[in-house]
């Protein structure tokens, strides 16, 4: 159900792509709400994996912005409706084993007040 009472504005969406092309997790946790959840495009369960809570999140988040030289998502579109935006990106990494990555990814971000209360991840797989 969309929360048309409380609209997201490109600028707020811009605003968090920018904080996570800084790689700087505090930027980053400012968009988040303390209860929101973070489901991940990988892992056991139908949803992927779930990081439920801000601490959950930041430890997600931080964890990879430790291990990456640079982590950036080009905007390649967004389509915002009511208390939703459903952002596809490019995104590429460098991490500090060598790794590097590069693949499509959409999230669809659920908001409260400003705030992410839930990030639903997906992205393609490179094979």
């Amino acid at each position: 159900m969309n929360d048309n009472t409380n609209p997201v504005s490109a600028e707020l969406v811009d605003a968090i792509s920018d904080a996570f092309n800084s790689n700087d997790i505090d930027k980053v946790m400012s968009f988040f709400a303390d209860d929101a959840v973070f489901d991940h495009a990988a892992g056991p369960d139908v949803h992927g994996t779930s990081s439920v809570g801000a601490d959950a999140i930041r430890a997600v988040f931080g964890d990879m912005f430790e291990r990456a030289k640079s982590v950036k998502w080009e905007t390649l579109d967004t389509r915002i409706e009511g208390d939703k935006a459903i952002c596809q990106y490019r995104r590429t990494a460098t991490f500090l084993s060598g790794e590097i990555q590069d693949f499509k990814t959409v999230d669809i971000l659920t908001f409260r007040d400003d705030k992410i209360i839930h990030k639903d991840t997906y992205f393609k797989q490179v094979t």
